[in-house]
């Protein structure tokens, strides 16, 4: 943590700190010699920590002070002047706790330092020394370390409690871990001391808040479980035994079996090895550290008043009342560390802890006002002697034997007197009826006789020692008190994220719900001894592990507090909570019994909200009546001494007897009044018999601001819970609160009962988290308030509170409910009316309404506490900005919900004068009235002479009535026109004079005429305002005519037309549909999409149900004034799927229809041209059921006009149709060659004319009937072929393929078509540029808003695209590769038009020629529409791009970049390029259509392809230079070294695939490319690498020759083994730049298509 000390506009110098002021004293009740001791010390003190006789100090920076009777040095420190912990310097120390006689420090990373005395091993085992050091002399480490998780973990500590033999850690995991020895450990074990720290098991699993640690006994916060798992953590048995003192014989054997486990309820064994080796070690140490004066045997922390039994033996004496203040029987056990003569130098040792000083108050008039009005004690008892009472010797350091209002008279005194007479003094306060418990008079007999055996082994005859050798497991019955045990600080701060700061030590909440403020839901847990009652369970009896409270459940408690023998808890409604040991009145009150937790009593109005507890005594810190803390005491009152030999005399005569009981204490808390010195308390804390304070001084207001704050919120909370008690409790729970209020306003009332909840929740949380707050302010960031985090909660709250109050109010419920307090209250409608805070009703009934209205003051009190705060810091600073900023909206909502309150009034006044049946009809909770018209002041535009119209103007919607009389509020019908769709115009005034405002709905619009200029003003402001709130603006200053006319807003539509019924949700202007929206009709239609001016316009997607199967239709796509116009997806409830364009709601241009995944008669695809709803034009039908595949023309749905039909079978047909059949001439091609051309009457059916052509050549011709399949009959002439006779010429061309095939320039126009409209060209080439780049820049735009879910890499397509490139100018080389690239990126995304063109292109293609259509038949139909595609998209190109020249055109050159031209296509001349569309557009389309139009050709190449084949694999098999030779290469070119890794191998007759190798390469990746381009590149660079290796054989003017080169190549070409070489050739010849083919890579690939031939006809031999 920072050593800076948050002090707000200033900073501190080196003078003593105005923060962290420390005052310790004696407590012995509130006399006025009480002058509390200020220790100065250089920095502030965050914390300081009491333990029996000494204390521990934490100051600004993490420093450790020790003080008072350190034993473990031998010395004796005075406060005045602590001791600096020197080996923790370093360590930043964020935490201290002080035991009994040991000390603890917490760092700020979560490691623990104790020392002290260690004899119950409450030290831990420290690095230092042996497990046996019964004292540690420096701060040690004590690890904690998690052995259960592996590997071993160690645990960050967050918060530290010791008690007088034990010590409880917290971890930030909020668990809980203890050492030392004792039941109030809480850990399943009999083994003590525990030295290493060990996981309290009980409590795993639960959520820890705080610790606190009495002399022997534990508590612990624990956040409540929810309900429904609530006893999952621990058994029920063990709550139940925590209920009644009684048990059966079973469950008293399984608490105490002390014959088994040597186990008792104290957890403390039995054997008597280990009772007498534990005696004499325990007590060791402190003989030796004894000062001169002192019995060798009283050791200072020595219970002197308690014998071993003094736990147990309580709990069976029979009781007797004595009255308070009577003398108790003089003991001689009770010298304890009074035993010193009053010579000694060490007197008490505790006279340095407190200087003289006088009263804090002169005037005596004074003081005893001030202690009227704060505590409602009696003053008599408080006398006021001279100052300078130095000593407090009565102050009886046993804190069992004190004063009792029931003193017991023990029933064992008989067989035991002596040590047992002390007992006498001791009582637990319970009546009776549970002293009897069986099973105490057997813990108390196995005791005794472990006692007598150890005292027969004694041989000191002192009776003082004897008692205090046998004192084994009660040896120190002083207490110290759990310290203010909240959460370290880092645990609190998210992440880390806030600044730290060293003053933020007492870590502010304890615990936080999961909305970052301290939960409320808590429960108390105790374990350890319980002979004084200190667990609460309602006995005496020990409890070995943490047990629940069960009465304190509920209770709210944020703070638990335990002092030596009671315990103090203090809830979040300021109270407080005490249970145990009262014998000096140190809980506060006199109620019996003390074993369960019982209220202080508080005087009226004072709340607590800090509580510390020392050996006797408790201290509280509560609000009065002012902003400053005061102090509250409880316990013994001391009596001032006359002279200071008297308490010389008295602690002699102490050596002999026990303290008188003291002659007075409290019955209930008292008044300090010294407290008011002290500026304003932070936080108290107790020890022994001493307290301590620290204190603040107000620096600027700073500090009495958050003082102020957090002193109202709590008085708010008090109030808060105490409306819910007495008020709205009962009439939640009252039975007839339904009949009472009707059933509206019960329905109101419960959600105004719930708001009022969660604000008294939010309150509870607040207030709690400033009481933390107020403990460290000194360290704390201001920003870190609540009311600064939680703002909008806050806000939240409030308003919701404010409208569930309203809502309440409009319908009239305050009168059923005041009724209904009256009966269901009664005699507590006094109490009620002291919450009243405004002024009383006439009658003194109690106001219901400015009741429930009170709490929003507060919004006004925070923004006040806000202003005080930023008024203590600079301007510029991030505090000042951060509270001013919250103040504004503190106070700026306290003025809207004022006004909230206003109009809520009004509005039911309104009702109140205007209630009817017809008016019942418009009362609605949330409504409000603005303005009515009923003085006529508004008026429709030419309505009749005698019609009534009365306009009122609600803050939701404007309600025009006819025929009112708004005086008898009745009227004959009226309409609501809702102010979410309501445009108000003001009409600019004509010469008629009318004052007329124009009010426009979605389906009417009036005109209103006001009777004056103001009226309309104020009219036209109003509904202005009222719609601007409604629309979520703040309604503040609209001037008229402001309201949104574009806004978002739902409606429903009641008149005739499209939308009638229909509810839409969206955006709206100036009274139409418009914007993005949805559109529900009531028979299940939605649309989600764009609308345009009421129509649905742009992209929408839409959902028709279809009745008769079942299942909706649904569209996803473009509309146009309201109907279906665009592209689209249209799935059918039939299971079909249409994707494509639509005109005016049908099929009309390029669409695909599928007929889904459903099971079927048919399953097909169609996909081509429509006209309006029907298949017309050109398309591709495929058949799948019947595994045809039909590509042609179509009319009306039918097959119409010349196309080809493709089977599975191979079957291949071209003709005509007709009517959807096959009629006239066609061709008809089996698979095995065999032709047939005639005419056809049906689908296969032949019938009339034809010619029919075998495979082997033979041709029969005549007329021909039948079916192809089934068979055919024939009458004609059969011809066999002569060897020798000439082709038969016409014949072949009967035959011809592709006759009458659809040409491919007249395919699949509709697709450009549709690429022409997108650019916005109504046919191609017609049409503005301009418009068309604009268009496709739109369409780019919308694409990226309208996709949030691209990849980065899309983006950034997209983002390229979106700007229009320069289109106009002349295209040279330079700038045609930017042309080319612009293409390649718009091919590459379907928003584009060109992109959405090339993958439709590639759809149609693969449709039509991949599975059925991979017919070898169709390989020149495929050629020729690749070529088509290339025409039709280059004329699309040239639209865009005018300066591009035709197909085959030549681009003049800068003549600076050959390397381009050399790239695009062959250089007919320097300086220019000649571009056609292949060169251009092939590289984009062809690599997408590949596939397909690649197997074609390998399938038309089949046989060929197999001879090649079967060559290759022959040759292959032989070595170099035997096939080199076979092939007539010249033995000049034959290759003698080849390299291997870069060494050289000489080529021997056996060498396989070592020549040539970097040729071969490269040849074989001729399959890897797809243009033609490519391919003949390839084919290059293999020539270029054949003749680099042969270079080095010859001259360096070597030229190739044919003769020369062919051999060598077909070589190369056989050992790079391509497979489909045909099918390569064939294509690179079809698809080749025409402009190459005669130039040098003509030649090359010439080369190599007779390299491929030779290579078929090659002999093998």
């Amino acid at each position: 943590m920072e050593n800076t000390e948050e002090s707000p506009a200033c900073e501190q110098g080196p003078t003593p700190p105005e923060r962290g002021l420390l005052h310790i004293w004696q407590s012995a009740g509130p006399s006025e010699q009480l002058c509390p001791e200020r220790v100065l010390l250089s920095r502030p003190v965050l914390q300081a920590a009491l333990g029996e006789h000494h204390g521990v100090l934490l100051t600004q920076g993490g420093q450790v002070y020790s003080f008072g009777e350190l034993l473990w040095r031998d010395l004796s420190i005075p406060v005045s002047a602590p001791l600096l912990e020197v080996s923790l310097l370093g360590k930043t120390v964020v935490r201290v706790a002080a035991g009994g006689f040991h000390c603890g420090a917490l760092s700020e990373q979560g490691n623990i330092f104790m020392w002290g005395e260690n004899t119950a091993g409450q030290c831990g085992l420290t690095d230092r020394g042996k497990v046996t050091n019964i004292t540690v002399s420096e701060p040690c480490l004590v690890s904690v370390v998690d052995s259960e998780v592996v590997p071993p973990a160690v645990v960050r500590i967050m918060d530290l409690a010791c008690g007088r033999e034990h010590s409880l850690a917290l971890s930030s995991q909020n668990e809980l871990w203890a050492w030392g020895s004792g039941c109030q450990l809480g850990l399943v074990t009999n083994s003590f001391p525990v030295f290493r720290p060990q996981k309290v098991e009980h409590l795993a699993g639960r959520h820890v808040i705080q610790v606190a640690c009495g002399a022997y006994h534990s508590l612990a916060l624990v956040r409540s479980l929810p309900p429904q798992n609530f006893n999952t953590q621990n058994c029920p048995e063990k709550r139940e035994r925590g209920q009644s003192p009684h048990y059966s014989v079973t469950e008293r054997e399984e608490l105490s079996t002390v014959d088994d486990a040597h186990y008792c309820p104290l957890g403390v064994e039995l054997t008597e090895a280990l009772t007498s080796e534990t005696s004499p070690r325990r007590r060791g140490p402190r003989r030796r550290f004894q000062p001169g004066g002192r019995s060798a045997g009283s050791s200072p922390g020595s219970g002197s008043g308690s014998c071993p039994f003094s736990e147990d033996s309580k709990s069976t004496t029979k009781q007797k009342n004595l009255t308070v203040g009577a003398s108790l029987e003089p003991d001689g056990l009770n010298a304890d560390h009074l035993t010193q003569t009053d010579g000694s130098p060490k007197s008490h040792s505790l006279s340095g802890w407190r200087a003289n000083k006088s009263s804090a108050f002169h005037d005596e008039m004074e003081l005893q006002s001030l202690l009227q009005k704060l505590s409602g004690h009696s003053l008599e008892t408080q006398h006021t002697t001279g100052p300078g009472d130095t000593d407090s010797l009565s102050s009886h350091t046993s804190d069992d034997s004190c004063v009792s209002s029931t003193p017991s008279v023990d029933l064992l005194t008989s067989s035991y007197e002596s040590p047992i007479k002390s007992q006498t003094t001791n009582n637990s306060g319970v009546s009776g009826s549970c002293s009897s418990s069986p099973v105490c008079l057997e813990e108390v007999r196995l005791c005794l006789e472990a006692e007598k055996k150890e005292l027969q082994g004694q041989k000191s005859s002192s009776l003082t020692n004897i008692n205090q050798k046998a004192n084994a497991a009660a040896n120190r019955r002083r207490s110290l008190p759990g310290t203010p045990t909240y959460g370290s600080p880092r645990r609190r701060r998210p992440c880390g994220c806030r600044p730290s700061s060293a003053g933020r030590t007492q870590a502010a909440a304890p615990e936080e719900a999961g909305d970052g403020l301290p939960s409320l839901e808590t429960e108390v847990w105790s374990w350890g001894r319980g002979s004084e009652g200190q667990l609460g369970h309602g006995d005496q009896l020990a409890r070995l592990q943490p047990l629940c409270i069960k009465s304190l459940t509920g209770e709210e408690v944020i703070k638990v507090a335990a002092g030596s023998h009671h315990s103090l808890a203090l809830s979040a409604q300021c109270q407080v909570y005490s249970w145990g040991s009262n014998m000096c009145g140190q809980l506060g009150h006199v109620n019996s019994p003390v074993t369960v937790p019982q209220q202080a009593k508080l005087s009226e109005g004072l709340r607590v909200w800090d509580v510390s507890a020392g050996q006797s005594h408790s201290l509280l810190i509560a609000d009065g009546d002012c902003v400053q803390p005061i102090l509250l005491y409880c316990g013994q009152h001391q009596e001032p001494m006359s002279t200071q030999s008297e308490r010389s005399h008295q602690s002699q005569r102490s050596c002999q007897r026990s303290p008188n009981r003291a002659e007075s204490y409290t019955v209930r808390p008292t008044l300090l009044p010294f407290c008011m010195e002290m500026g304003y308390i932070s936080t108290v804390c107790s020890g022994g018999q001493s307290s301590a304070v620290l204190a603040d001084q107000n620096i600027m207001g700073f500090i009495s601001a958050i003082h102020e704050l957090a002193s109202r919120e709590r008085h708010f909370y008090c109030w808060l819970s105490s409306m819910r008690k007495l008020l709205l409790g009962p009439l939640r729970n009252r039975e007839g609160v339904c009949p009472s209020l009707g059933e509206p306003c019960t329905h109101l009332f419960f959600s105004l009962s719930e708001s009022f909840v969660r604000l008294s929740a939010l309150i509870g949380q607040h207030s709690t988290s400033l009481s933390y707050f107020l403990h460290i302010v000194q360290g704390r960031d201001v920003t870190s308030l609540p009311l600064l985090t939680h703002t909008e909660h806050f806000l939240d709250i409030y308003k919701e509170y404010c409208s569930a109050l309203g809502n309440f109010q409009v319908m009239g419920g305050f009168k059923s409910l005041h009724k209904l307090s009256l009966e269901c209250l009664g005699s507590q409608q006094t109490v009620l009316a002291q919450l009243c805070v405004s002024d009383q009703s006439v009658s003194g009934d109690v106001d219901l309404v400015s009741l429930l209205y009170w709490p929003l003051q507060q919004l006004h009190q925070y923004s006040r506490a806000l202003l005080k705060l930023a008024a203590c810091y600079d301007v510029l600073t991030i505090e000042y900005q951060s509270l001013h900023q919250a103040c504004s909206q503190y106070e700026s909502l306290s003025l809207s919900l004022l006004r909230r309150k206003k109009e809520a009034e009004t509005t039911f006044l309104f009702w109140k004068t205007h209630s009817g049946k017809n008016t019942e009809v418009l009362r609605l909770p949330q409504r409000r009235v603005v303005c009515e018209s009923s003085n006529r002041s508004l008026t429709l535009q030419n309505a009749g002479r005698f019609s009534n119209h009365w306009f009122i103007l609600f803050n939701d919607a404007l309600v025009h009535t006819q025929g009112a009389i708004p005086s008898q509020s009745f009227f004959s019908t009226h309409h609501i026109y809702p102010l979410t769709c309501l445009w108000v115009k003001p009409v600019t005034e004509d010469s008629s004079g009318h004052y007329a405002i124009k009010i426009t709905c979605p389906e009417e619009s009036f005109t209103l005429v006001a009777s004056t200029p103001q009226e309309k003003n104020k009219w036209v402001r109003s509904l202005n305002q009222a719609v601007d709130q409604v629309l979520g603006g703040g309604g503040q200053g609209s001037s008229p005519g402001v309201a949104a006319m574009s806004r978002t807003a739902s409606y429903t539509f009641t008149g005739e037309g499209r939308f009638k019924d229909a509810h839409y949700n969206g955006a709206w202007l100036a009274g139409r549909v418009h914007g993005r929206g949805t559109m529900k009709w009531p028979d299940g239609r939605t649309y989600t999409g764009n609308f345009k001016n009421g129509q649905e316009d742009g992209y929408g997607e839409c959902i028709i149900p279809n009745k008769v199967l079942n299942k909706p239709d649904s569209y996803q796509g473009h509309w146009r004034d309201g109907k279906i116009h665009g592209f689209g997806k249209y799935k059918y409830a039939s299971g079909e799927v249409y994707e494509g364009c639509f005109c005016d709601g049908q099929r009309h241009g390029y669409g695909m229809m599928s007929s889904g995944k459903q099971v079927r008669t048919s399953s097909s695809v169609f996909i081509g041209q429509w006209v309006q709803d029907r298949k017309t034009g050109y398309g591709v039908y495929d058949d799948i059921t019947r595994g045809e595949k039909y590509m042609g023309l179509w009319l009306d749905d039918q097959r119409h006009g010349s196309a080809v039909v493709v089977t599975q079978y191979g079957v291949y047909y071209e003709g005509t149709f007709k009517e959807n059949k096959m009629s006239g001439a066609g061709l008809l091609v089996s698979d095995d060659d065999t032709a047939f051309h005639g005419d056809f009457s049906d689908d296969w059916t032949i019938n009339g004319k034809g010619v029919l052509s075998l495979a082997n050549g033979d041709c029969l011709d005549g007329q021909f009937s039948g079916e192809w399949s089934t068979g055919l009959k024939v009458v004609g002439t059969y011809t066999k072929p002569a060897i020798e006779e000439p082709e038969n010429k016409e014949r072949n061309s009967l035959f011809r393929l592709g006759q009458y095939v659809v040409p491919a320039g007249e395919r699949w126009g509709c697709v450009f078509n549709e690429c022409w409209s997108r650019l916005g060209c109504d046919a191609p080439g017609r049409g503005e540029r301009t418009t068309a780049w604009e268009n496709i820049a739109v369409t780019i735009t919308t694409s990226r808003r309208q996709s949030p879910n691209l990849s980065r890499s899309q983006s950034k397509v997209l983002e390229c695209l979106e700007f229009i490139p320069q289109h106009e100018e002349p295209v040279t080389t330079a700038n045609y590769d930017n042309i080319r690239r612009y293409l390649i990126k718009a091919c590459e995304t379907p928003l584009h038009p060109l992109g959405w063109l090339v993958e439709t292109l590639v759809t149609v293609y693969r449709m039509t020629y991949v599975g059925v259509g991979s017919n070898r038949r169709l390989l020149r139909q495929a050629v020729q529409e690749v070529q088509a595609y290339l025409i039709h998209y280059y004329s699309i190109v040239r639209f865009l791009f005018p300066g591009l020249p035709d197909d085959g055109g030549i681009i003049p050159d800068p003549p600076a970049s050959p390397t381009t031209s050399r790239r695009n296509s062959d250089t007919a001349e320097e300086g220019v390029v000649v571009v056609c569309c292949s060169s251009l557009l092939l590289p984009l389309l062809l690599p997408r259509l590949y596939p397909p139009l690649f197997t074609l050709y390998c399938l038309q190449e089949e046989q060929e392809e197999a001879q090649y084949w079967d060559r290759i694999l022959r040759l292959n098999k032989q070595p170099d230079q035997s096939l080199l030779s076979f092939l007539g290469v010249q033995e000049k070119f034959w290759p003698l070294w080849m390299s291997i890794l870069g060494e050289k191998k000489q080529i021997v007759s056996s060498s396989k695939d070592a020549c040539f190798v970097s040729a071969v390469e490269t040849l074989q990746q001729i399959s890897t490319t797809f243009t033609p381009s490519d391919k003949l590149l390839v084919i290059q660079k293999t020539f270029e690498e054949l003749t680099q290796e042969i270079k080095p054989l010859l001259d360096d003017d070597f030229l190739w020759c044919m003769d020369d080169l062919l051999p060598l190549f077909i070589y190369v070409v056989l050992r790079a083994r391509i497979r489909n070489l045909g099918a390569e050739v064939s294509l690179i010849e079809d698809l080749m730049d025409p402009n190459v083919q005669f130039g040098e890579m003509g030649l090359m690939f010439t080369t190599l298509k007779a390299c491929y031939i030779q290579i078929q006809h090659e002999s093998t031999s």
